[in-house]
C-alpha cells in the first residue's frame, strides 16, 4: 500500500539565485529574480522518495486576485525543482503555491513569495541590453552625476540613485499599484506590467501628477536643490502616505525617475539639456520681451537655462522594433498649449524619431522636437503698447545634451542622438517632416514654403550695423568671488561711431524666471574708424557678489545674460545688453 507523499522542508535558494539573476545587491533574505531566467530551489519529503507514477505537482502563482500557472513538475532530482518565468511575464511580487496530487489525495502548500523584474541580461526581454559595460552602469549602478549650469560652463554634482536600498523595492512596486488606475482603470490582471512601455508611462504619470518630489514654490517645504539622492524622496512619499513631497525640480524628478526604472530592471539614465524653452504659442519659437534698459520682461515663453529628463532603454514593440533603444521620458510638468492627446507628455518616445522628425510614431515627438529646435526671438517692448523685433537666433534651444559616460565619471554629450549638426541637409529635412506635422496648415506645402516662413523670421545681425561686439570673462571665479569682465567693442566701419548702450545685470532662475533688476547703466562710447576698444566692466559689477551672498540660500541657480548669449559667472549671474545707437 503506497503512502501519500508528505512535503517536509522547502529551501528557497535566495542566495544562489540572487548572485545568479544580478539582483544580489537587494540583499539575499527574498527571492528577487529576472523574467526570462530559471531558479531553482529545494523541496524534501518526508516519508519516500519520489514517484512519477504515483505523484504529480502543479506550481501556481498569485499576484493580487489573480492566479496562473507557471509550470508543472514532470520529474524531480532529490528535489531539485527549477521554475521558469517566462520572458513576458508581469513584473511584481508573486507568491509561489505547490499543489501535489499523491495516491488519488490533493493537498496545496504555500511555498513563500519571490519578485520578478524586467531582465536586461535576456535576448527575448524587451529591456534586453547586450553590452555589459552598459548594464553595470545603467541598472546597477546606485551612483549617478546630475550635470547643471549653461552650456558655456556646465557645472556636475553628484546623486545617489539608491535602486537596492532597504525598501526601495517595495516602493516602485507600489508606485506601480497606485499607477494601475490611470493606465487602464484597475489592476485586476496586472496584465499592462509585462510591457516597459506601459510601465515607464505609468512610472512616468505617478512622477510627474504625484508629487516624487513636488515641483513648485519651496518657502514651505525642503528647499529643492537640497536633495542630493532620491531614497530619502521616495522613503518620505511613501512614509507620507503617499502624499506629495515638497519640493523637487527637474534633475530631482528625473533622478527620482531613474531610480525606480533601474530598480525594476530597465535600464536608465538621466539627461541635461541647455537651453530648454516653454512656450505657450509658438511651437517652434520661444519669445523673450525687454524694455529699454534690457530687463526681462516676464512673459508667456519661459527659456530654461537647463532641463533633465530620463531616457529608458527598451525595444518599441507598439513601433515593431525588434532591438532596445533609448527612449525619452520627461517626469517635469511642463506648461503647454498642446492637445493632441490625452496621454501627452506620458512618453515614451524614441529618440532617434526626434532626430528624424518623424513625430507622428510616439506619443511626445511634437513636445520634444519642439523643445530642441526652437528659434529664439527677442523682442523689445517701447511703452508696454508696441514690440519690435531686436534679433533672431536658430542656435540656443537643445544644445550640449549630457549624460554621464559608462563606466567613469566624465561627461558624455550625445546632442547627436537627438539633432543633426545645425545646417546640415539631413537636419533640414528632419525640421521640413517636423514643421508640416506640428503645423497641420503645412501638411502639404513645399520645402520652399516653409523655407519662406522661417526667413521671415530672421533679421539683421549686429556686425551688419557695423559693430562687433562681445564680453570675455578674465577670470574663473570661485564661489563670493569678485567677477572681471572686458567688454570688447569693434568698429568694423571706415567713419567713426558714437553709441549709447544700456547695461543692466538682473536675477535670472534656472527656469527662466525674471527676478529683481538690481543693476543698471548707460555708457555712451565713441569708436574711430576701424578702432576696437576694451571696457573694464569689473568695478561694476562689483556689487553682484555681495547681492549673491544675499540670496544665496534661496538657492534657484542664478546666470548673467550677455547680449543674447549665456555664459556662467562664479556659479550663478547674468548680465544682459542693450544697445541704442
Amino acid at each position: 500500500y503506497a503512502q501519500v507523499i508528505e512535503l517536509g522542508d522547502v529551501d528557497l535558494n535566495c542566495p544562489s539565485n540572487c548572485q545568479i539573476h544580478n539582483t544580489h545587491f537587494f540583499g539575499t533574505d527574498r527571492q528577487i529574480i529576472r523574467r526570462g531566467q530559471a531558479f531553482n530551489f529545494y523541496a524534501r519529503f518526508h516519508n519516500r522518495e519520489w514517484d512519477d507514477s504515483m505523484d504529480q505537482a502543479i506550481f501556481t502563482v498569485e499576484t493580487g486576485s489573480h492566479t496562473q500557472n507557471m509550470c508543472s513538475l514532470s520529474q524531480s532530482i532529490s528535489g531539485n525543482i527549477s521554475v521558469f518565468p517566462p520572458s513576458n511575464a508581469c513584473i511584481g511580487r508573486y507568491i509561489l503555491n505547490m499543489q501535489i496530487t499523491s495516491c488519488g489525495h490533493t493537498y496545496q502548500r504555500c511555498l513563500g513569495d519571490f519578485y520578478v523584474l524586467f531582465n536586461p541580461w535576456c535576448a527575448d526581454d524587451p529591456v534586453y541590453m547586450d553590452n555589459q559595460a552598459q548594464r553595470e552602469e545603467y541598472v546597477l549602478n546606485e551612483h549617478g552625476i546630475l550635470y547643471e549650469g549653461v552650456h558655456k560652463h556646465i557645472t556636475s554634482r553628484p546623486w545617489h540613485f539608491g535602486q537596492f536600498e532597504d525598501g526601495i523595492l517595495d516602493i516602485c512596486l507600489k508606485i506601480l499599484d497606485m499607477g494601475a488606475s490611470y493606465h487602464h482603470g484597475s489592476d485586476r490582471d496586472h496584465c499592462w506590467r509585462n510591457d516597459p512601455v506601459h510601465v515607464s508611462m505609468v512610472v512616468n504619470h505617478m512622477v510627474r501628477t504625484n508629487g516624487i518630489p513636488e515641483n513648485n514654490d519651496y518657502l514651505k517645504g525642503t528647499k529643492p536643490f537640497s536633495w542630493n539622492g532620491s531614497v530619502p524622496i521616495l522613503q518620505q512619499w511613501y512614509n507620507g502616505r503617499c502624499r506629495p513631497v515638497r519640493y523637487g525640480y527637474c534633475g530631482s524628478l528625473a533622478s527620482v525617475m531613474c531610480t525606480v526604472m533601474r530598480c525594476l530592471g530597465i535600464p536608465s539614465r538621466v539627461i541635461t539639456n541647455f537651453c530648454f524653452p516653454c512656450s505657450n504659442e509658438n511651437p517652434l519659437g520661444i519669445n523673450e520681451i525687454f524694455d529699454c534698459t534690457g530687463k526681462n520682461l516676464c512673459g508667456k515663453d519661459k527659456l530654461w537655462r537647463y532641463h533633465c529628463w530620463n531616457e529608458s532603454w527598451m525595444a518599441r514593440r507598439d513601433l515593431n522594433q525588434c532591438c532596445g533603444d533609448w527612449q525619452c521620458l520627461d517626469p517635469t510638468p511642463l506648461e503647454t498649449a498642446y492637445v493632441f492627446v490625452s496621454i501627452l507628455l506620458s512618453g515614451p518616445t524614441w529618440v532617434r524619431s526626434i532626430r528624424e522628425g518623424e513625430l507622428d510614431l510616439d506619443y511626445d515627438g511634437h513636445h520634444m522636437f519642439s523643445r530642441l529646435n526652437s528659434n529664439y526671438v527677442g523682442w523689445l517692448s517701447q511703452n508696454n503698447a508696441k514690440k519690435t523685433k531686436v534679433f533672431c537666433d536658430t542656435w540656443p534651444c537643445g544644445q550640449h545634451l549630457s549624460t554621464k559616460s559608462v563606466g567613469s565619471e566624465q561627461l558624455e554629450d550625445i546632442t547627436g542622438s537627438y539633432k543633426y549638426e545645425l545646417g546640415s541637409v539631413k537636419s533640414k529635412e528632419a525640421y521640413y517632416r517636423a514643421y508640416r506635422r506640428i503645423h497641420p496648415g503645412y501638411c502639404n506645402a513645399s520645402n520652399c514654403h516653409i523655407d519662406r516662413e522661417l526667413s521671415s523670421l530672421k533679421n539683421p545681425f549686429l556686425s551688419d550695423s557695423g559693430i562687433n561686439m562681445r564680453l570675455k570673462m578674465t577670470n574663473c571665479p570661485m564661489y563670493g568671488e569678485d567677477v572681471q569682465l572686458h567688454w570688447l567693442l569693434e568698429n568694423l566701419r571706415s567713419e567713426p561711431k558714437t553709441l549709447k548702450f544700456n547695461l543692466c545685470a538682473q536675477i535670472i532662475t534656472y527656469n527662466g524666471c525674471p527676478m529683481d533688476q538690481f543693476w543698471k547703466d548707460s555708457v555712451s562710447v565713441t569708436l574711430g574708424p576701424r578702432e576696437g576698444k576694451k571696457v573694464d566692466l569689473s568695478n561694476a559689477l562689483l556689487t553682484t557678489v555681495l547681492f549673491r551672498r544675499q540670496i544665496a540660500d534661496r538657492r534657484p541657480t542664478i546666470f548673467y545674460r550677455i547680449s543674447g548669449d549665456l555664459i556662467l559667472v562664479g556659479s550663478e549671474i547674468n548680465i544682459m545688453l542693450n544697445i541704442d545707437s
